[in-house]
């Protein structure tokens, strides 16, 4: 269950947009031996302690080896990960344990739509980061660290990634339907307006490949020209405006017209039937923050690699980006502590984006070869590093408000999902609208 407090009503002014990730499983922190939280075996020798993970979505710790490292590093630790893909199915279980205070990882992973809340209204369950060893403000991007920083100084959270957003796009489907492949050249085509991309996608659809739609999900599309607007569902003063911001219904029509042109998939992203559709190249672009090329990574059959490219967006913007906690109740918190500031070190940060596509929230890991030479097997030999650097530095500075991510998910799945199923965009608005305010007064 989610808080209900009226300081929740805070907001914090970011230097990017987030919008919704994806989720968790809350268990117990257990210290004991070799096994994990949820009582299955973590596969550590007799005798070690086991710090638990609770994640959501693709983080890509373990995937990069970074666990794998740090456990080489440290003989004694073995860590266990307990992961939900849909951040709104971790996050209110997240907040059930914190204000219980228990069932509760070592380690606890908060979105960036979700972080003004805990700040605001779990900060006192949460450990201090900045006093621990080896942990420097100057690390990361000032935005960054103040987005979990209380008004009395205490940092609980430390930044994991931001994600500054494109496009990425299928250089195969591209062909077959006439458009131009090269990042550059694709990148023209839909500079600086989003119905530019739209007609991209008329055009996509003239000449598709059989089965194929231009774009994955409505949801998709709807988070990619929010998250490039400077103001969307809070003003500065911490009102809900979503209603009446012109820039949210603009980019909810915008969204209902793709859908009802049959430019989008009729998918949420996230769940297991989007899956499918990228393991069988249902799709020729989505909208992709860094991370979004581990989940495509994830997801896809081996055939798939290197038939993606990324293109500059529209107008840009950012798309999430995590934290990690240390709640004060753990069984292990220094450990748990320790493990925090060795994962978002800025070395840690770029290996983490050289293997999952993650993009450091710590500048000097810009610099670092793992950043300006990054290539994925995704996309090939293309050089991904400087395209979202750039996409970073003119991302839009933007309010986030405590409940965004229940704002987001309305207007995407009770929303312009609907339009796909056959509903008018009026009465898809109308339903978004109603679901979240409903929401919104619980």
């Amino acid at each position: 269950m989610r808080a209900r407090t009226r300081t929740s009503r805070r907001v914090v002014v970011l230097a990017t947009v987030a919008t919704m990730g994806t989720g968790l499983l809350a268990g117990c922190a257990d210290d004991g031996g070799d096994k994990a939280s949820d009582g299955s075996s973590s596969g550590g020798g007799k005798g070690k302690t086991t710090i638990t993970m609770g994640l959501f979505g693709t983080m890509g710790f373990k995937e990069a080896g970074l666990y794998a490292e740090y456990e080489k590093l440290n003989p004694n630790i073995k860590i266990a990960e307990n992961v939900i893909e849909r951040n709104e199915n971790y996050y209110p279980a997240l907040v059930n344990h914190l204000t219980t205070n228990s069932g509760l990882q070592d380690v606890q992973a908060v979105e960036v739509a979700n972080i003004a809340e805990v700040v605001a209204t779990q900060g006192a369950k949460l450990q201090d980061l900045s006093k621990v060893s080896g942990v420097e403000k100057g690390n990361w991007l000032d935005w960054k660290w103040s987005q979990a920083t209380t008004k009395d100084s205490k940092t609980v959270g430390l930044g994991t990634d931001v994600g500054p957003m494109a496009l990425c796009y299928r250089t195969d489907l591209f062909q077959q339907a006439g458009l131009p492949t090269d990042p550059a050249e694709v990148g023209k085509l839909w500079a600086g307006d989003w119905n530019k991309f739209i007609s991209v996608g008329e055009q996509y659809k003239k000449k598709a490949p059989k089965g194929t739609f231009f774009m994955d999900s409505p949801g998709g599309l709807l988070n990619a020209v929010l998250s490039s607007e400077k103001e969307k569902f809070y003003d500065s003063s911490g009102e809900v405006i979503y209603k009446s911001n012109p820039a949210v219904k603009a980019a909810f029509d915008l969204t209902a017209k793709a859908a009802e042109q049959g430019l989008v998939q009729a998918q949420t992203q996230f769940q297991p039937a989007w899956d499918t559709t990228i393991a069988n190249s249902k799709f020729a672009t989505v909208a992709c923050p860094p991370w979004m090329l581990g989940t495509l990574k994830g997801k896809s059959k081996p055939e798939s690699l290197g038939k993606w490219a990324v293109a500059v967006a529209p107008k840009s913007g950012n798309w999430g980006g995590s934290f990690l906690a240390v709640p004060s109740s753990g069984k292990n918190v220094k450990e748990a502590e320790k493990l925090v500031a060795w994962l978002t070190a800025p070395e840690q940060q770029a290996k983490l984006f050289k293997v999952q596509g993650s993009f450091p929230s710590t500048p000097s890991a810009y610099t670092m070869p793992e950043v300006t030479g990054a290539k994925n097997e995704m996309t090939g030999d293309l050089n991904i590093g400087t395209i979202f650097a750039e996409a970073a530095k003119a991302a839009p500075v933007q309010v986030i408000g405590p409940k965004d991510q229940i704002i987001q998910q309305g207007l995407t799945d009770n929303g312009v999902i609907l339009v796909t199923k056959g509903k008018s965009p009026e009465e898809a608005w109308k339903t978004a609208t109603k679901t979240i305010d409903n929401n919104l007064d619980k």
